[in-house]
């Protein structure tokens, strides 16, 4: 090991540069812990291990400039390390001031949400908003200080780098503008949130996992795995956000089957209820106030189409109590010999059980009261 060199290293750095030193070699061995205490929301595994692996590398190269500089360098007259090692302590204050900047606003702008044992900061309206803003000053801060130290010193020469990128951002604004735009409409509505459980029109059924700024991140329920939807694709779903029921009781869900007309009615009713009776024993979470209901919600030709209301409240296990139930409803059709199969169109032998049907279904209704 070469002491002198590392002597003459020693005696080469003056407080401000210990100081420097110190402070990587800290952020360094502390990255972790920090980044945690400053991650609002819902932040993934690999989503901070990346943050993290960014900082600590950040903090490496300035240490390796720093080494480079006064160890293999003469320290006056040459200015290409002091340069890298600028740029670098650019990239690295505006990518740690964005970072707690975006943290600050999401706390003070944001709106506190509890998910299971976690309490979250989800973005709003105007803290994304707020966030878009800072983003772009920092980016044009930190543009503009690259290039002076790059040599861009006239006004012609930066604005053209400037201008270039402006350029840049014009011909790509159709690949990005609608999804900010879109994201920004979406949190302004007030209507979707991290955490809300939504069914959209083309049966993805899954948890509000993020809302980014350009694509929202959901959880499938039913497959267990993630979904990207860009946010402008999103505003032209129809969503159905099942967490934000309108009523006491809880969401309203129904569960209905085509049962051919030959099928008794009322023996139809009694095996739907003692369904619902076993499910309730076994604990199934759903509501026993009110109680479930069974209806007729349709004639057909093939089949009589019959429906089965219940509420619950614990609207993350909808996936799980759609199945206890059907696998119940399956064994109670079994035992009382009911197919849930749809029955073939029927023909004309079958045109009695039909109007029987239909016969039984009105005396069963109670008579208006006369005037």
């Amino acid at each position: 090991m070469n002491w002198p060199l590392i002597q003459n290293l020693i005696y080469s750095l003056n407080p401000i540069d210990y100081l420097v030193l110190s402070v990587n070699l800290l952020l360094i061995l502390f990255a972790r812990p920090i980044l945690l205490r400053f991650s609002s929301g819902s932040v993934s595994d690999n989503t901070l291990n990346v943050r993290i692996n960014l900082l600590r590398g950040l903090n490496v190269v300035i240490v390796l400039v720093y080494a480079y500089q006064y160890l293999y360098l003469p320290t006056q007259g040459e200015t290409k390390s002091v340069t890298i090692l600028t740029i670098l302590a650019i990239f690295y204050l505006t990518y740690s001031s964005n970072f707690l900047i975006q943290y600050l606003i999401d706390k003070n702008y944001g709106k506190q949400r509890k998910i299971g044992d976690k309490i979250i900061y989800i973005p709003t309206y105007q803290s994304r908003l707020l966030s878009i803003l800072v983003t772009i000053f920092l980016t044009i801060v930190a543009i503009i200080s690259v290039i002076q130290q790059l040599g861009f010193d006239s006004l012609l020469e930066a604005g053209g780098v400037i201008g270039f990128i402006g350029v840049f951002l014009g011909l790509t604004q159709a690949s990005w503008a609608p999804d900010i735009i879109s994201g920004l409409i979406i949190l302004n509505s007030d209507m979707l949130e991290e955490g809300d459980i939504l069914e959209t029109d083309d049966n993805i059924l899954g948890r509000v996992h993020k809302t980014k700024m350009f694509h929202t991140e959901i959880l499938n329920m039913t497959n267990n795995h993630r979904i990207m939807i860009r946010n402008e694709h999103l505003r032209n779903k129809t969503i159905h956000n099942l967490t934000r029921f309108s009523s006491g009781s809880g969401l309203r869900e129904c569960l209905s089957f085509n049962i051919g007309y030959d099928a008794d009615s009322d023996k139809v009713k009694e095996m739907l209820q003692n369904a619902f009776k076993e499910a309730i024993e076994k604990e199934v979470p759903l509501q026993s106030n009110p109680e479930p209901e069974i209806k007729v919600l349709d004639t057909g030709d093939y089949a009589v189409k019959w429906g089965a209301l219940y509420h619950i409240k614990q609207v993350e296990n909808i996936v799980s109590i759609r199945r206890d139930l059907r696998e119940i409803i399956l064994k109670y059709s079994k035992d009382y010999d009911i197919s849930l199969s749809t029955p073939i169109l029927i023909n004309h032998s079958s045109q009695d059980n039909k109007e029987a049907f239909i016969k039984d279904t009105l005396s069963s209704r109670p008579k208006e009261r006369s005037a």
